[in-house]
């Protein structure tokens, strides 16, 4: 039996899923999307993302219409249909479906549709030995604390990347690394202080970083919100990034620049430890 998907009020085979032409979501990127780690079949932070997805509505003016425990049915309505033990659960909501028009009608009716992805998430090559990421100049539109599905600078980006030989990679304007293609940029100084940057328009908040953040606090690990450069970050004692699919997910190179001793160091090796933990899950 194939993969059950939603769309549009309904779970149906994904092979049968249909999304409209005129959807603003194709015809313009004119739609929001989250995406939810699953592991040992429960969703993990799943609150702060669908507050991220109402925020996202919100500056969009997009009238979603459903209440935040009905999206939640059908998020776990989908994780029991696809026996779904570890992977993400995703949402996207288009503003609805109109004939091209940059401007629309108020009167449109949103679209969401769902899914779901088998991934491992825990104790990958990647997390257990560290991953290379580039550093390229940010291409993306000024509004990055929307989670759009305009993701062609990140796309870029990402291929760039991979093409000289890194795992993933940081983006950079104004002489600052502003966050990863698809993730929350860390660095650990000397001193055993976390640097990641503030919330602004400028990065989209991170809801693993938020609940990295809480658990941080609750451990008296100092936590400082603001802008570094790359050179900061390619002389930092430790560095990692966090996404809801690739958790803490240790940096070992940044640029042609290796960190620390090119080995997870131990700050980020307890930042794992204690995420796992918070999840139910054994490091």
């Amino acid at each position: 039996m194939g993969r059950i998907v939603y769309v549009h009020g309904a779970f149906v085979p994904e092979e049968k899923a249909r999304i409209g032409l005129f959807d603003r979501g194709f015809l313009f990127g004119d739609a929001v999307y989250e995406v939810t780690a699953v592991m040992a079949g429960r969703m993990i932070d799943n609150d702060l993302h669908l507050a991220r997805l109402e925020r996202s509505l919100r500056e969009l003016d997009i009238p979603l219409g459903l209440s935040v425990d009905a999206i939640v049915a059908v998020q776990s309505e989908l994780i029991a249909r696809n026996g779904l033990r570890d992977g993400i659960v995703y949402l996207q909501v288009s503003r609805g479906e109109a004939d091209r028009d940059f401007l629309h009608a108020e009167t449109l009716v949103p679209k969401l549709i769902g899914f779901t992805q088998a991934k491992t998430l825990t104790g990958t090559k990647a997390q257990r030995e560290g991953i290379a990421v580039d550093l390229i100049a940010d291409p993306r539109w000024q509004r990055r604390d929307i989670k759009t599905t305009m993701l062609l600078g990140q796309v870029m980006a990402k291929k760039t990347a991979r093409a000289g030989g890194f795992d993933d990679v940081w983006l950079v304007e104004d002489g600052r690394v502003t966050e990863g293609a698809s993730s929350t940029a860390h660095v650990i100084t000397a001193d055993g202080r976390i640097l990641t940057r503030a919330a602004s328009q400028a990065t989209l908040p991170g809801c693993t970083q938020r609940a990295l953040a809480r658990l941080c606090q609750a451990e008296g690990l100092s936590i400082e919100a603001r802008a570094f450069t790359p050179e900061e970050a390619q002389s930092a004692a430790e560095a990692f990034q966090t996404s809801a699919s690739s958790l803490v997910m240790p940096v070992v190179r940044i640029g042609d620049r290796v960190i620390g001793d090119g080995r997870p160091g131990p700050m980020t090796r307890r930042l794992q430890a204690l995420y796992l933990e918070a999840a139910g899950i054994s490091a």
